[in-house]
């Protein structure tokens, strides 16, 4: 089949759109916005990437993952779910069981993986997957209660609902029920879906749910502040959609009804405009900051982006972990105190990553720092993609820093989010590359492959040719279609400008005099740096080249003293990638008891047979015995991300610098 693509006209008007209606065929409207964010991302429906390290990934996301937890939706009877409550709705005498199993937000992993599969059929037909979806989702719809009520944890069972869901609708939204969640999810994949194919199916069920939502929520009515945020990100998606301003209010209504006095595990002991500090369970807060962001850039409200940028200061500042992992704590799956970031039980959920990277994008887009991407690409190439196995079928729900071996991936979980959350994101890195503003282009990530921007309502073309993240060496072709006037503007990574960490939590042990270089069409420029970004102002014409090169020795990273867990403890970082020691590299297993002197030379080699294909970095360590004996042993170090893809094993980021601290019989 054709897939119908949709492009947004986002432009900066005084024009209200509270009324606008979607066609009723596949064919959709341009949604004129009042204002939106200062840079536009370019859509991951327009970069095509051919590389050696996202490509591959993305595929095997396309053609494993996603088949593979629907099959697990299928398996667990998350998917029967919607058939069951659909059962209930009708009183239909086949359904014998009105039990309601699992968690009440089963039903958001369908969502989820809805969302990454259509991801995917927007830039690979899939006629397959597509009536698959086709089919689950009239699943869905026909669970849905006549007013738009969708919510199978009590519809299969009104009289007896999950016990989080509290005896009547709504009266447990703000604690557990998930009501308000599962709906986020639901948005965000209907309009993802409606995006893929043109069909209506999926949003028509969301958009009755919302308007339900906006007739019980809001000043005067229900008062309620969603449990677990994303339905304010889901809602701006319908007002994207829509225009339907009534849908952007009740996000900034979710928003602002939160606090003062509730509970910290869920932001909610603030106002949000009053927060300063990340506190709480990871993956609610970032969802929230995003939503947050949203609401900002649609609405220009500052006193959202003053305390956004609080609370960023507070997290790559004191809370983040070098892998870009958020959320140290298992109990409640939580930001710790400043500086409680240990490693053994470091929690660092799957989902808190994406949320970190939605974040992060989003306060580019309102302010184009070079240091939000920084910290969105430490998360993604460590932290992030750690999160799923090599082969797609197996998952990580906390990434920890280092593991005595019990650590192994899971096919599953019965609290599902990751994995699902994995798909969605996956499908849809491409458009993390780029940002447009104006005249100017803002490259981001470097991969191999091909943009499509618009720039001034003009098309203009980069290509890109590069072995990221192992070499440093990029090459980019422009093809403006005729001489014109832009800024491309190349983000230089803090690690290429001696910087570990933007607010000084992390650095370099020792500074590197080996700066980034840049020519076009092969003559050395001037790019002076602003915020990050190597800027170079000129006319373009077709086949202008820029040649970027990025030095990438192995960096020692030494965190903050008051990282108590990393004291005496030495992280090794090449390029964007943090590398861990592994037992399977290395003598008898053993990587615990090990000493990297800060001396000691280190080598590199790209080994494609291991792993996928990876850099390593070896040297000489020493061992120390239970028995506290020493002696000199090589070791190997390997990519986070690709740890626990050859069963459980010893694991270790932060290495003792000496042998006081290697940690013998621990």
């Amino acid at each position: 089949m054709a897939i119908k693509k949709t492009v947004f006209l986002l432009v900066s008007v005084l024009v209200a759109m509270s009324g606008c209606s979607l066609t009723p065929d596949a064919s959709k409207p341009q949604i004129i916005l009042e204002q939106d964010y200062p840079v536009q991302p370019v859509p991951f429906t327009a970069v095509h990437l051919d590389d050696g390290f996202w490509a591959p990934r993305i595929e095997i996301n396309r053609t494993v993952t996603i088949p593979y937890a629907f099959q697990k939706c299928e398996e667990t009877g998350r998917i029967d779910n919607f058939v069951r409550a659909a059962q209930a709705l009708h009183d239909d005498p086949a359904l014998e069981d009105r039990e309601v199993r699992g968690f009440p937000f089963d039903d958001t992993d369908v969502y989820k993986v809805i969302e990454g599969a259509s991801f995917g059929l927007s830039v690979h037909p899939d006629p397959a997957m597509d009536q698959y979806l086709d089919g689950v989702i009239a699943k869905i719809a026909a669970a849905q209660e006549p007013d738009g009520y969708l919510y199978t944890a009590r519809t299969i069972n009104p009289e007896h609902p999950h016990e989080w869901a509290g005896p009547e609708r709504w009266v447990n939204v703000s604690k557990g029920s998930h009501e308000l969640y599962n709906m986020g999810h639901l948005y965000e994949a209907a309009v993802a879906h409606y995006q893929a194919t043109g069909k209506r199916t999926l949003l028509d069920v969301a958009l009755k749910n919302a308007d339900l939502l906006c007739t019980v929520f809001g000043p005067g009515k229900n008062e309620s502040y969603p449990g677990h945020q994303i339905v304010e990100m889901g809602l701006v998606k319908l007002y994207r959609v829509t225009g339907r301003k009534k849908y952007l209010d009740l996000a900034k209504f979710f928003l602002d009804t939160r606090g003062p006095g509730g509970d910290p595990y869920n932001q909610a002991d603030k106002k949000v405009v009053d927060q300063s500090e990340a506190v709480g369970h990871a993956v609610r807060a970032t969802y929230m900051y995003s939503g947050m962001a949203d609401v900002a850039a649609l609405t220009g409200n500052q006193g959202y982006i003053d305390a956004l940028n609080r609370i960023w200061g507070d997290v790559v500042g004191k809370k983040l972990y070098v892998t870009g992992g958020i959320g140290a704590l298992h109990e409640g799956e939580a930001f710790g105190p400043a500086y409680e970031l240990p490693n053994m039980s470091a929690y660092c959920e799957t989902c808190a990553a994406v949320g970190n990277v939605f974040w992060n994008e989003r306060l580019f887009l309102l302010e184009p720092d070079a240091k939000y991407v920084d910290t969105l690409e430490q998360t993604l190439y460590n932290g992030l993609i750690s999160g799923v196995s090599l082969d797609g079928k197996s998952f990580f729900y906390p990434n920890p820093l280092e593991s005595k071996g019990d650590y192994v991936r899971s096919p599953w979980f019965g609290c599902a989010c990751c994995p699902g959350n994995i798909t969605r994101f996956v499908a849809s890195v491409p458009g993390y590359q780029y940002g447009v503003r104006d005249q100017s282009v803002y490259v981001n990530l470097y991969a191999s492959g091909t943009g499509n921007l618009t720039v001034k309502d003009q098309p203009v073309r980069i290509r890109q040719e590069t072995r990221y993240p192992w070499d440093g060496k990029v090459k980019l072709t422009v093809e403006p279609g005729q001489a014109r006037e832009l800024s491309i503007r190349l983000r230089i990574p803090g690690w290429a400008r001696n910087e570990a960490n933007p607010d000084g939590l992390y650095h370099f042990l020792q500074t590197v005099d080996a700066p980034p270089s840049i020519t076009v069409n092969g003559e050395p420029v001037e790019a002076p740096l602003e915020k990050g970004y190597a800027v170079i102002d000129r006319s373009w014409n077709d086949g202008d080249t820029i040649d970027l090169d990025l030095p990438m020795p192995v960096r020692r990273v030494i965190a903050d003293d008051q990282v108590e867990a990393d004291r005496g403890r030495v992280a090794l970082q090449r390029g964007p990638i943090v590398f861990c020691l592994e037992g399977p590299d290395n003598v008898d297993g053993h990587v615990r008891n090990l000493a990297i002197d800060d001396g000691s030379a280190l080598e590199t080699a790209f080994n494609p047979d291991l792993l996928g294909g990876v850099e390593t970095i070896s040297g000489e360590a020493t061992a120390v015995s239970e028995k506290g004996k020493k002696h000199s042993q090589n070791f190997v170090a390997i990519p986070y991300y690709a740890w626990a893809n050859r069963g459980g094993a010893e694991m270790i980021v932060w290495v003792a610098r000496d042998a006081e601290h290697a940690k013998v019989g621990e």
